[in-house]
């Protein structure tokens, strides 16, 4: 069998073999629903249909098409968030959404919109919708993700085809990382926890040296917290944020490539307005991942700690075992459930949109707190 894109989808060898054969048989449908949770790999599946579509070898995986929507650089294959805090706006749908459909392919035969978070069209931006995602325009296929079936409207549902992504059990992640990158189990357990347990994360995770690299950085930062002052942790956030966001400079450079092609395409009267908007709203959510992998990371040696704590065995952070032991001995089940509740905290605050730098430096005082202050946690 030929080398194809979908063999990338790991964990998801029922999906991966239905998508495959669709693309072969020319019976792809022009609007699809997944839904799995959390982690299961449907944003990935997502782009890898995307490539099959607009490849002219049905996603070879080798070609500039393919890997031009693998970097999220091709022009006709767009992935789309929610513009309002509580979801789709109309306006959003209706003026830039729909009317950018009608438009021919910049540079090929097929156009994709992949929309993010399904459950957030409500009613009002569903009806904006549900004509053109019941007839879109020839050439167009919509894709849209949910982690909760029941939560998308009815009438968004029936008009698509569904395919279900069911759970990959941990340690088949575990072996499925090491059959794909040549990780040890200790580098899969590691990728697994900085991605909250996202394997298509946890793959691009391993194949990143810098990410990688960042990673080290926080656990060195956690290790040597007790010890620090206040600048020193200030500094540490800001270096921590200028590593995790080092790639976007990658990002930032496409955004540019595309404006440019834009203006080159249609002349003068090229419009780049609802390019820019796009280009923010994507630069804003890739920040945003880029931090939480800062907070996930942390999370995972709290859980650790807390593990640790409690005489379990077996950690995550394997190759942090002593450090994770150290702070274990000297904290109480209090403190380090005060801990956990300070990431929580600055997930929220990441993901309400608070200042990156705010939030991680606000969790790393409260850690500290809890590792050096263990008393003023315990009951009275």
């Amino acid at each position: 069998m030929p080398a194809s894109v979908f063999d990338d989808l790991v964990g998801q060898e029922r999906v991966a073999g239905f998508l495959r054969t669709a693309v072969e048989s020319g019976s792809t449908s022009h609007a699809y629903l997944f839904v799995g949770p959390s982690g299961s790999g449907k944003r990935s599946a997502a782009l890898l249909l995307a490539c099959a579509l607009v490849c002219d070898d049905g996603g070879c995986g080798t070609c500039a098409a393919c890997a031009r929507v693998r970097r999220g650089a091709h022009p006709d294959v767009r992935v789309v968030s929610p513009a309002g805090a509580k979801g789709y706006l109309v306006e959003q749908v209706r003026d830039e959404l729909v009317p950018d459909m009608w438009l021919a392919p910049a540079d090929g035969h097929a156009k994709i919109y992949i929309l993010e978070r399904a459950e957030s069209l409500g009613d009002a931006a569903a009806n904006a919708f549900l004509k053109t995602l019941e007839e879109p325009p020839p050439r167009v296929t919509n894709i849209l993700l949910t982690d909760d079936y029941d939560s998308v409207i009815p009438t968004i549902t029936s008009r698509c085809q569904v395919v279900r992504f069911s759970p990959v059990p941990p340690q088949r992640a575990v072996a499925l990382l090491a059959e794909h990158t040549g990780a040890g189990e200790d580098e899969a357990l590691a990728a697994l926890a900085a991605s909250s347990g996202v394997l298509p994360r946890a793959l691009e995770f391993l194949r990143s040296p810098a990410r990688r690299e960042a990673r080290d950085h926080v656990l060195a930062v956690l290790r040597d917290l007790p010890v620090m002052d206040g600048r020193d942790i200030l500094v540490s956030a800001r270096d921590l944020l200028r590593e995790v966001k080092a790639p976007l400079d990658e990002l930032k450079e496409r955004q540019v490539a595309e404006l440019r092609e834009r203006v080159e395409f249609m002349g003068k009267a090229a419009q780049t307005r609802d390019v820019e908007q796009r280009h923010k709203r994507e630069l804003t959510a890739r920040e945003r991942e880029a931090v939480l992998e800062i907070v996930a990371v942390v999370e995972s040696w709290m859980r650790d700690v807390l593990a640790a704590s409690a005489g379990a065995h077996g950690v995550a952070n394997r190759d942090a075992a002593d450090d994770i032991s150290t702070a274990a001995g000297c904290m109480s089940q209090a403190a380090i459930q005060a801990g956990l509740a300070g990431v929580a905290r600055a997930r929220r605050r990441v993901s309400y949109n608070v200042s990156p730098q705010l939030a991680v430096e606000v969790m790393l005082f409260e850690i500290q707190e809890a590792r050096t202050c263990p008393r003023s946690w315990e009951s009275p």
